[in-house]
């Protein structure tokens, strides 16, 4: 009886150290981003023992990665049912609660757990970060603060607490204390290749190729089963016309992970980057004839890239739009929009669409020479296009985008709003922004003035211009009298006008017709008009009949008076 006792414990050790193996083979399979492989191995330990609850929280994790967030919250909800104080379970519910934008419901729910584990389990610490890492409403500061207490617990020794603690630094847009995080993973697992994957993934963000690639690389070196870094190089390589890299990157992502319908995609995909389009788009129709609903919807984005790589813009838009229209919000990529804005502008009809377009790719687009090479094609197709208000908004995000924008970029934006007819706006920029900046460049004072003049009426009844011309006639003696003599006599030839012509002042007229040829002694112009306001007026006799003097052309011949306007 005794043996048999002692064969029933060995078993039942035996068995639990079984499930112990399935649970961890299972986040083993979480870690790769197998997630099929992951819940077959969880589906098992539930099954023999649906109280299990370190497998409950990794399934619903599971369900949570293969976009099943209903599944996940039906499985942590039955098991509370049960287990209404399992720490894991609370925090999985809590992160449900978080995607469904209930902060304050899970907050409650991290903070029981914390309780009940005396702030002293790491693995609950951990799951409450990769909740408010994950779910949109989640603090990342809240993360933050529970991945250092894990570090402090003691006989500390995860490297995945400090790959959480990147992705909370990450989600902060910090990626300096982000690359640190993952390399203190690193120096407690130099075979964590999830670690040198995001370092990776964060220089891409920044299009720094020098340090993703290799980043990659080495993940792929330290663990060659790690799928995520053979499928980053697979796809820059598809981009970057190396087809023979990319299929080789793409077979070794294969072997590594569970086959999923994205997979035949991305197969039939290479024929387009080999330049076979008839091949790319007769595949793509048969899936999508052959799944219908079910199909993927890049399927139609592949067939546009193909028709419009073969010249034909008509199919390229039509299959271009059918991805639009059939596409998940999430699905969408920053490319996919440029791409149909490019498609857009092609058809005069249509490139109003296409500058919305371009706008949402600069929205979606994360990576800063991203936005600034969409946001320069879509001001210069605005531009094209005579949209003069969107080529200045355009142009705004770039100038705010900049980390040291230009005097160029400046007058750039500057001018966009003049032509869009806000003057206001080119007002301040170029009177206050411009001239404050650049203050020993006439471009500043030039645009200032004329913004200014475009906001008065016709005859410059109010004089908005007045001062600015003046300062721009000063600055441009002061700067260059011979070099900007163009722009100083324009400021002359303004105020001459003003005064004499609005103001009826003769006087101040003749000293800016005086200070003009200072500038240019030989101006006929302004010998012209100092001749007019200058002469002595007519002697008054007794009034006689008018007879107009005739000319050559048999036409009336009338000399102008000095109140008569000298510039039209």
């Amino acid at each position: 009886m005794k043996k048999l006792t002692l064969s029933l414990i060995a078993v039942a050790v035996s068995t639990g150290a079984l499930l112990a193996q399935s649970v961890d083979q299972g986040k083993k399979f979480f870690y790769y981003q197998r997630y099929k492989s992951a819940k077959d191995q969880l589906d098992k330990v539930l099954a023999a023992n649906p109280n299990n609850l370190e497998a409950v929280y990794w399934l619903g994790q599971t369900m949570l990665e293969d976009k099943n967030q209903a599944g996940a919250k039906d499985l942590y909800a039955k098991s509370l049912m049960t287990n209404g104080t399992a720490p894991l379970v609370l925090v999985g519910m809590g992160h449900i609660e978080l995607l469904e934008g209930k902060g304050n419901d899970a907050r409650q729910r991290f903070e029981t757990a914390i309780s009940l584990t005396k702030s002293k389990d790491v693995d609950v610490l951990n799951a409450i970060a990769r909740a408010n890492v994950d779910a949109k409403e989640g603090d990342a500061n809240y993360a933050l603060e529970k991945t250092n207490a894990a570090t402090q617990v003691k006989g500390f020794k995860d490297p995945g607490t400090y790959i959480l603690m990147g992705d909370a630094y990450r989600k902060q847009v910090d990626g300096g204390a982000s690359v640190t995080s993952y390399q203190k993973a690193l120096t407690l697992d130099s075979k964590m290749a999830e670690a040198k994957y995001k370092i990776g993934k964060i220089y891409l963000t920044q299009n720094n190729k020098d340090y993703f690639l290799p980043a990659f690389e080495e993940a792929t070196q330290i663990d060659p089963n790690y799928a995520p870094a053979y499928f980053e190089l697979f796809y820059y390589w598809y981009w970057h016309a190396d087809v023979d890299k990319a299929a080789m990157y793409f077979d070794k992502y294969l072997a590594v992970t569970d086959k999923k319908p994205s997979d035949e995609y991305d197969r039939i995909s290479i024929y387009y980057a080999r330049k076979k389009y008839a091949d790319a788009i007769t595949e793509s129709k048969q899936k999508l004839a052959a799944e219908g609903a079910n199909a993927d919807p890049r399927y139609y984005r592949l067939m546009a890239y193909s028709y419009n790589d073969q010249g034909d813009s008509t199919s390229a838009l039509k299959n271009i739009e059918d991805f639009f229209s059939k596409q998940k919000p999430d699905g969408f990529v920053p490319q996919d929009y440029s791409f149909r804005a490019e498609l857009l502008g092609k058809f005069t009809a249509r490139q109003a669409d296409a500058v919305a377009s371009y706008q949402s790719a600069v929205n979606a687009d994360t990576s800063y020479e991203g936005k600034l090479d969409l946001l320069n094609k879509a001001s210069a197709l605005a531009k094209k296009i005579g949209d003069r208000n969107s080529e200045a908004n355009f142009l705004k995000q770039i100038y705010t985008q900049k980390k040291n924008p230009s005097n160029l970029d400046l007058y750039k934006l500057g001018q966009a709003y003049y032509q869009a007819k806000s003057y206001t706006t080119s007002d301040s920029l170029f009177c206050g922004i411009y001239e404050t900046n650049y203050p020993n460049e006439i471009v500043g004072y030039l645009w200032c003035a004329r913004s200014k003049q475009a906001q008065d009426d016709s005859t410059n009844s109010k004089g908005l211009a007045v001062e600015a011309y003046k300062t721009l006639a000063e600055k441009g003696r002061l700067l260059d009298s011979v070099k900007y003599k163009g722009q100083i006599l324009s400021a002359y030839y303004f105020l001459i006008q003003y005064f004499n012509d609005t103001k009826k002042d003769k006087e101040t007229a003749i000293m800016y017709i005086n200070k003009g040829l200072e500038t240019d002694p030989t101006n006929p112009d302004l010998q012209h008009f100092h001749e007019i306001l200058t002469r002595p007026p007519a002697k008054q006799g007794p009034k006689q009949p008018a007879k107009p003097k005739t000319g050559g052309n048999g036409k009336a011949a009338v000399l102008r008076k000095s109140s008569e306007p000298l510039l039209t």
